[in-house]
């Protein structure tokens, strides 16, 4: 695998940091493009790698791509078939794409990717911005078993738990449900360190009795320390949070299922959002919630 000429589209955070994994084990990345051009030009002089100014570039110049976009606009965006794309000369390519978008939108990529000639995999992300660089990310992949299998050694590489979980429609499913009840229990969470605040409680000791109860989740322990010391550095932003609980609740709206603590979640970071909060990591959910900090909204 390490002779296969890589390129990323989307190098943000978790993007430049996979990128930066996959050169440390001796990978060829050989193409990064991004619309903030700064942003990949001062990564292809880190990684001795190419910043290209067109998707069709990327194409020509790498075998596999792999794509961290932002949302469903941006996916469509980069596969299109009726203007200049990643879809350009895509015959024999390998996409892996790595947005958490809609699972239509996961299909429909593949979909026009295969009447390209080229394969697909969705690798859905359950991990952050430390695990990225580390090559310790949670990976659900969908897609065809064989392209997988052909990829795995690849995908190894960046990751300590890779899961084949079906379809390319299935990788997006789960990691919509992952993250729907992870921003359940982040709201959650700073709804009970804020009440335990405007109690007048000890928080450390009230954060250590959640922690030996019911009340323990991955989140307190991942979150409970910044929401009690407003340290809110983004590892998953609060607008990320929001248009992830989005599409869950789309997904449950099509299966007619009621998610209403989600949809209460959901409101939260979208509150955020209109504070112009949404940049901070979803822990600035404790915003809205401890006395003294910010009004609390009216849901």
């Amino acid at each position: 695998m390490k002779d296969q000429k890589i390129g990323f589209v989307g190098v943000g955070r978790m993007g430049a940091n996979m990128a930066r994994r996959l050169a440390d084990l001796g990978y060829q990345i050989t193409a990064l493009y991004d619309p903030q051009e700064s942003t990949a030009a001062s990564l292809a002089v880190e990684l001795g790698s190419s910043a290209v100014r067109s998707l069709p570039e990327v194409t020509a110049a790498c075998e596999v791509i792999f794509t961290v976009v932002t949302d469903d606009e941006a996916m469509r965006a980069i596969f299109s078939e009726s203007q200049p794309s990643l879809l350009d000369g895509a015959a024999g390519r390998v996409f892996i794409n790595c947005a958490t978008v809609s699972p239509e939108t996961h299909e429909a990529a593949a979909t026009a990717a295969a009447r390209a000639g080229a394969g697909t995999l969705a690798a859905s992300m359950a991990s952050s911005i430390p695990q990225a660089r580390q090559g310790t990310l949670y990976l659900m992949v969908g897609g065809e078993a064989e392209l997988f299998e052909l990829m795995k050694p690849l995908l190894d590489d960046l990751s300590t738990s890779l899961r084949h979980v079906g379809p390319v429609g299935h990788a997006a499913m789960i990691k919509a449900l992952v993250n729907m009840v992870m921003n359940i229990n982040t709201a959650g969470l700073a709804e009970g360190l804020g009440l335990g605040a405007a109690l007048g409680m000890d928080l450390h000791l009230l954060k250590e009795v959640f922690s030996q109860t019911g009340a323990n989740s991955r989140v307190l322990e991942t979150d409970g320390d910044d929401m009690i010391s407003r340290e809110h550095d983004c590892y998953f932003s609060a607008a990320h949070a929001a248009k992830d609980s989005g599409i869950a609740n789309a997904i449950a709206g099509l299966a007619g299922v009621r998610v209403p603590l989600s949809h209460a979640a959901e409101i939260q970071y979208q509150k955020m959002i209109e504070l112009g909060l949404g940049g901070l990591d979803k822990s600035g959910v404790a915003e809205l919630t401890f006395p003294d900090r910010i009004t609390q909204p009216q849901v």
